[in-house]
Order: structure tokens, then sequence, then C-alpha cells
């Protein structure tokens, strides 16, 4: 088996991070990047014998996930979020594979709401570049909607795992709201200067946002859930490109 690091960023992410280490804990390294938890995610990621943590401020999740990269002792990365927990199907499978660094090994990603898998949404059909050897294959510096490059000009190649993650973003609704802040305002001042926006723009967006959610996209169908999600991502929408009309007002 090759030695491999998962590379996990945290603020306050007390809510898994025991599921998803203890998932973790055949791996040689788990990374801890944390930007200023307060709460007992420090303790819990201390009591594995595995993990090695780090501090930094946050700079954005392309360039804290690059960095976390840069800090493992080992060449091949297992990129995880602090609320997705690796299935021991896809464990066992990276264990009993002969690893080709030139490709890029995704995983399918099993998305969760109030104990509900969606299918809806966008959130159905969700693969992830999930593996990857930092040598030839890195994240990019994007401070939201970061994406992992080749560090040549050649191609990425894939292979696909069998195995899953399964991933709970959201443990309540006011989860939602925060990250609704939290992303909505870091795009903004991404594309500051870069891209268009007006009121119009928004209201377009949220709305086209809204019908394809829950209605292309069959979120009717997964009742009240359905519903929420599709409503947080019209509203992250509009929020998205009002905020980003401000800031380029500002300029």
């Amino acid at each position: 088996m090759e030695k491999i690091s998962a590379v996990i960023l945290t603020k306050n992410s007390s809510r898994l991070l025991r599921e998803v280490l203890e998932a973790l804990e055949s791996l040689d390294e788990v990374v801890i990047l944390d930007n200023g938890s307060s709460d007992s995610t420090l303790e819990i990621a201390k009591s594995f014998k595995n993990t090695s943590i780090h501090h930094h401020t946050f700079i954005g999740f392309g360039a804290m996930k690059k960095l976390g990269a840069n800090l493992a002792k080992n060449d091949w990365i297992l990129t995880l979020d602090s609320d997705e927990i690796a299935s021991k199907e896809l464990i066992d499978e990276i264990a009993s594979l002969k690893l080709n660094p030139n490709y890029c090994y995704t995983y399918d990603v099993k998305n969760y709401f109030n104990g509900k898998h969606i299918y809806s949404c966008g959130w159905g059909n969700d693969r992830c570049i999930g593996l990857y050897h930092k040598c030839y294959f890195n994240f990019n510096t994007e401070l939201v909607h970061e994406s992992i490059i080749p560090l040549s000009n050649r191609p990425i190649q894939t292979f696909d795992l069998k195995g899953y993650i399964t991933h709970y973003p959201y443990e309540n609704l006011e989860s939602f709201l925060d990250k609704m802040q939290k992303y909505s305002t870091l795009f903004a001042k991404e594309k500051c200067g870069k891209k268009q926006s007006s009121i119009f723009k928004a209201i377009t967006h949220s709305t086209w946002c809204f019908v394809k959610n829950y209605f292309l996209q069959k979120g009717i169908l997964q009742g009240y859930e359905g519903f929420v999600i599709a409503s947080y991502n019209a509203q992250t929408a509009f929020w998205k490109y009002l905020k980003l009309y401000e800031n380029n007002k500002k300029l």
C-alpha cells in the first residue's frame, strides 16, 4: 500500500470530526490544518495517533488545501472536508490498488441532509477528485470553488473508484445561513473587478437557480429537504451577485 496523507481543513469542526478520523485510522497520516477553532476540534484531533496538527489563518479554500498538501509528509494526498466520512469500501479499495501518479482518482459523494440521502437539486451524481500525487497535481488558489489542477501542461486523467464518501454539510437551518454568508462574501471578493454584476443579474440568477433545482433537478420530489436546498441555492446566488455588484461599485 502506498503511504497516503489525508488533508482536512478545520474550524470548529467537532460535530463529525471523530467519525471522520476514525474512518482514516489505517492511513499513514492525517494532516489537520486549522484556522481558529474554539470548540473541541483540536482535542479530538490530538486523540488520534496518525494526526499532525497545523495552524494557519484562512487564505481561501484553494490556497489552504494546497498548503495542507505541502505540509503532508507523503506524496499521495487524500483530500476530505471535515464533514465527509470515507467508507470502509473506499479506504480498502485505495489500499488494494497500485496507484499511478499520472492519474487523479475520483470517488462518489453521497450527500445527506436531515438524515435523508439527497439525490436532487444538483446533489446527486456527485463525483469528486479526491486522491492525487502532489508532485503532479495540486489545488489552485481560488478563494472558493477550488479545484485540482495539473502541475504540467498535460490534461488531467482520472480513474473512477468504486468506493464513496458520505457528506453531511448542514446540521440545521442556521448552518445553511452561516455558509451562505461565508460563500457569497468569498465569491464577491474573488470576482470583484473580474466579473460584471447588477441587481437584475442577482434576481435572474436566483430565480433560475430555484427553478432549476426545485423543478428540473427534482427537488420537488424530496419534500421539505428539497425545498430548503433549492431555496438555499437560490438565496446564495442572489447574495453572491448582489455583494459582487456592491464590491464592483466601490472600485
